[in-house]
């Protein structure tokens, strides 16, 4: 699953306009306004190393910053856990990224290296812990050494936090904004509402190919833990290409999900027995439904307290 997630991720950040909607919706400073957005150019495999390109799950762009290039390197993280090394293995990166440059003879000006904006995309349940800033990895050392230890930061975007935060508005009009709402969606609805607005925003002919991106990466991902049912009914899903098909029908069968994911928890606890399969049950319904945790105890044979500690662990 983790590499078919970042395969459809790429996918969706391979499109300029989903670069565009990332640098200008969750990237702060007055700078941004002044890149030239409409010179994104994303920088082809062949174009870096073979270390680099072990890194399939990230993707590089360059946008003109005045006269020259600003390089963005976005790593897309998809651990379970927190590197808490990370601001370590983004300095290896821009390094590598550098090295290249300087091969290639891309550089801002006869030895100027232009600057590179690092960006790790996070989606772990966990919320991010790890140092931004690699200075904070390094054991304090005698004042006279400091000025030769290496410093590396990056931006980070957790997508829970940020969806999380009440701050955060939700209904921007912005690609990105809109993946982070389908992971972190508070119901069924959302869903709907979401994709509702991708179909609007992306209608136009010349978004074909986005429409598409857009759809693999909700079938192949997203769906999957949405849709209860047997093999032919996601074999069903899998057949649809377009995004407003998948808006469709998921706007058509959403409604009689909660009843077959309540049908599907008590066949489990049934056939499992066993404490284990029981609370197995209890995630399930947690994750994929909207019942409260007195019907989950009661479907799947648990205290309230052992639902509650199970939902607070979600």
């Amino acid at each position: 699953m983790r590499d078919r997630h970042d395969q459809s991720y790429k996918l969706l950040f391979s499109e300029p306009k989903v670069i565009r909607d990332l640098l200008t919706g969750f990237v702060e400073g007055e700078w941004v306004e002044r890149l030239d957005l409409d010179s994104l150019e994303k920088v082809s495999g062949g174009f870096v190393t073979d270390d680099l390109r072990d890194r399939e799950g990230d993707v590089i762009w360059r946008v003109h910053s005045g006269d020259d290039w600003l390089y963005l390197y976005l790593l897309i993280e998809f651990q379970s856990s927190v590197d808490p090394f990370m601001a370590l293995r983004i300095m290896t990166y821009v390094g590598l990224l550098y090295q290249d440059l300087v091969k290639q003879r891309k550089l801002a000006s006869e030895r100027s290296l232009p600057p590179v904006l690092p960006i790790v995309l996070y989606n772990g349940e966990r919320r991010w812990s790890a140092a931004q800033e690699l200075s904070e990895l390094v054991h304090p050392a005698a004042t006279e050494l400091a000025r030769y230890q290496p410093s590396q930061s990056y931006l980070l975007l957790d997508e829970g936090a940020i969806v999380a935060d009440e701050r955060w508005p939700t209904d921007t009009r912005n690609m990105v904004a809109a993946i982070f709402r389908l992971e972190y969606h508070h119901s069924q609805q959302d869903v709907i509402d979401t994709i509702g607005q991708l179909v609007e925003w992306l209608k136009s002919p010349g978004q074909a190919r986005l429409r598409r991106h857009f759809a693999t990466w909700i079938k192949r991902v997203l769906l999957p833990n949405w849709v209860p049912g047997g093999k032919g009914d996601h074999e069903q899903w899998q057949a649809l290409n377009d995004l407003e098909e998948v808006h469709t029908m998921l706007s058509e069968r959403a409604k009689r999900w909660p009843e077959q994911w309540k049908q599907k928890g008590l066949e489990e606890g049934r056939e499992e027995g066993r404490e284990e399969g029981r609370l197995e049950a209890a995630r399930n319904l947690i994750a994929r439904t909207a019942m409260d945790d007195r019907e989950i105890a009661e479907i799947c044979g648990l205290e309230l307290e052992q639902v509650a500690e199970l939902r607070r662990k979600e």
